[in-house]
């Protein structure tokens, strides 16, 4: 507790003649509050705004990489699993080419994988800000998402030319889509709030982001399926593998717009879960470190 004398302060902050003014500082749980980052909306399109900019500024392709990344990673390993397994036992989905099963997937992974390096690295990159202007804190590692959604959504539609040229129809199950996203952007929010406010302190996460990312692209089923790895195994290793959000979302985007496999009911239900406690305990971590990012980023 914090004591401070009343002739110290403008007469409007001042708790009346001869009564001191008290602060207090947030102990245990630090809510959000939601309304005062609705009025800082403008400032989170800003930033994403300035993130697209930078990203692509003085490119030769622009906004073309957006498509190019995740159609080469899907050239190249459809190659190599070709040569590798031969054409009739590629991890594909079942009923659908491999090279629509693997770019079905590589689309929310590069939405999740961009967000994540962008976010974790955000109140860093915003050093500048933070330490010269009041906002939220939280902006600084929203902002970067929205910027991916913009990658997100040109790539979505190549998707849907690629599923037109094989002849893949979508049913019914589409409509579930937007959840997908949701949960997609709710899980690179979530652990980026982790890694924002570590990489503030630390300044080897920023290092590690790259490498952690890839090594999680190849623990995920992006390139192959999850039934082509977890066929035959113990029970215990699909608990473990379930515990991979990304897990749950890349096979609900299969499922989703497919129709190619079996509803990933065990697998969603994991990667809520685990989304939820690394939201929870994200937000209650961003919260509480956040009072030291001015002194420290």
């Amino acid at each position: 507790m914090t004591s401070i004398s009343p002739d110290s302060l403008p007469l409007a902050a001042q708790g009346g003649p001869g009564r001191p003014v008290v602060i207090r500082p947030h102990r245990g749980w630090v809510p959000i509050d939601l309304p005062e980052l609705w009025r800082y909306r403008e400032l989170i399109g800003f930033l994403a705004l300035r993130d697209l900019k930078v990203r692509y500024k003085q490119s030769l392709l622009g906004v073309a990489w957006a498509v190019i990344q995740p159609l080469m990673t899907m050239v190249v390993f459809t190659l190599l699993f070709g040569l590798l397994l031969g054409p009739e036992n590629m991890p594909a989905a079942e009923g659908v080419p491999y090279a629509v099963s693997t770019y079905c997937a590589l689309v929310p992974w590069q939405l999740f994988a961009a967000a994540l390096i962008a976010s974790g690295d955000s109140l860093v990159h915003n050093q500048h800000l933070i330490t010269k202007v009041y906002f939220p804190r939280l902006v600084a590692p929203i902002a970067p998402i929205l910027a991916a959604l913009v990658d997100f959504s040109l790539a979505f539609v190549v998707l849907l030319g690629m599923m037109l040229c094989f002849g893949v129809a979508p049913g019914w199950r589409v409509l579930a889509l937007p959840l997908f996203v949701l949960l997609t952007i709710a899980t690179a929010l979530s652990v980026s709030l982790w890694l924002s406010a570590l990489n503030a302190i630390y300044r080897d996460v920023r290092h590690t982001l790259p490498f952690m990312v890839q090594t999680w692209m190849f623990a995920t089923p992006v390139v192959y399926t999850t039934a082509s790895v977890l066929a035959n195994r113990p029970e215990w290793v699909r608990f473990v593998y379930a515990l991979n959000p990304m897990a749950g979302v890349v096979e609900g985007f299969r499922w989703a717009l497919l129709d190619a496999t079996s509803p990933p009911w065990e697998a969603l239900a994991s990667s809520v879960a685990v989304v939820t406690l690394l939201l929870v305990g994200g937000t209650y971590y961003f919260r509480r470190a956040e009072r030291t990012f001015a002194d420290l980023v």
